[in-house]
Parts: C-alpha cells; structure tokens; sequence
C-alpha cells in the first residue's frame, strides 16, 4: 500500500507540474551532485595554507573565481526563489566583480608580455636635476641641456663630444705650460 501512495502522489505531482520542468530539475540536481567534490577542492585552495604556496596572480586568480562562483551560485539561488538579481544588492557585488574581472585580466596579459620598464623618464625634471648638480655650466651649456630636455635639439654625435674634449684639453695644456719670458 505504501508504494501506492507514493505513486498517486507523484501522479498529482507530475499533473501539475509539467514533466519537462521535472526533468529539468532532476537534471539540475544531478549536476549539483556533480558540482559538490569541484566546490569542495575549490574551496580547499582558500585556506591559508594553500594560498601562502601560491604565486600572486595565482592567488588572486583563485580568490577571484571563488568569489564569482559564489556569486553565480547565490544569484542562482535567488532566481530559484523568485527573486530578480537586478532588483537585489548583489547586482553591485556582480559589478563589483566584474571591475576586478577586468583588472585580474590585464595583470595577466601583462605576465605573458616580456618585462619591460613600466617607469618614464620625467626629462625636464632629470634637466633641472643635472642643471643644479653642475653649478658651473656655462649659459651655452645650460641652454643646450634645456633644448635637450624639450627635445628640440638632437643629442650631440661622437664625434661633436671627442672634438669638444680635444679641444678642451688643448686649452688646458695651454694654461698648464709656463710663460716664457
């Protein structure tokens, strides 16, 4: 008798509920079932432990998608009970979440890149910086270092600066040597 209740009251069940909607749930707990070793693994790797192992972008990855598959799955419970997640305040959790989605991604194409300085040289504040720790530039010099840091004058070849030294150490003999006289 007992299997007989069970039946009539699944029949009344099935009556109203349409079979394709008692299919669908079936299939979805099934697949929860599934779900339940992945979640258990995943949640494993937010212990401490595990986390202090991990590189950053692998942690932040993991911290990551352990808060959107929370999320997924507390909207999901949400549209269970009827509720619209727009109209809920975890609307701004999804945002929030896909702010960092976006910053996670970029952190990610920039590990593939090859490393490369991310710092730009401020020149005029590198000119004002040479300009003061060389007081005894002459108007010509400090002006040739000005129009460098402006970039309207090209640096200055091999052979301009070797010229220049020459030169320089030309004069410089020439006040060393003594007087005749």
């Amino acid at each position: 008798m007992e299997g007989g209740e069970g039946e009539s009251s699944s029949t009344a069940a099935a009556g109203v509920v349409p079979e394709s909607a008692m299919e669908a749930v079936k299939q979805t707990l099934a697949q929860l079932q599934e779900l339940k070793p992945q979640l258990e693994k995943m949640m494993s790797l937010a212990k401490p432990e595990a986390l202090d192992q991990m590189q950053p972008l692998q942690r932040a990855k993991t911290m990551y998608l352990l808060a959107e598959a929370t999320t997924t799955m507390f909207t999901l419970r949400l549209r269970c009970s009827g509720v619209n997640p727009d109209d809920h305040r975890v609307k701004s959790e999804i945002e929030r979440l896909n702010v960092y989605r976006e910053k996670l991604q970029q952190c990610m194409d920039r590990s593939k890149e090859p490393l490369r300085p991310t710092t730009v040289l401020n020149r005029q504040a590198a000119t004002r910086f040479i300009e003061h720790s060389l007081p005894d530039l002459s108007s010509a010099q400090k002006q040739n270092i000005i129009d460098l840091s402006k970039g309207e004058k090209s640096r200055m070849t091999y052979s301009e600066t070797t010229a220049k030294k020459r030169k320089y150490q030309a004069d410089e003999k020439q006040s060393v040597q003594p007087e005749e006289g």
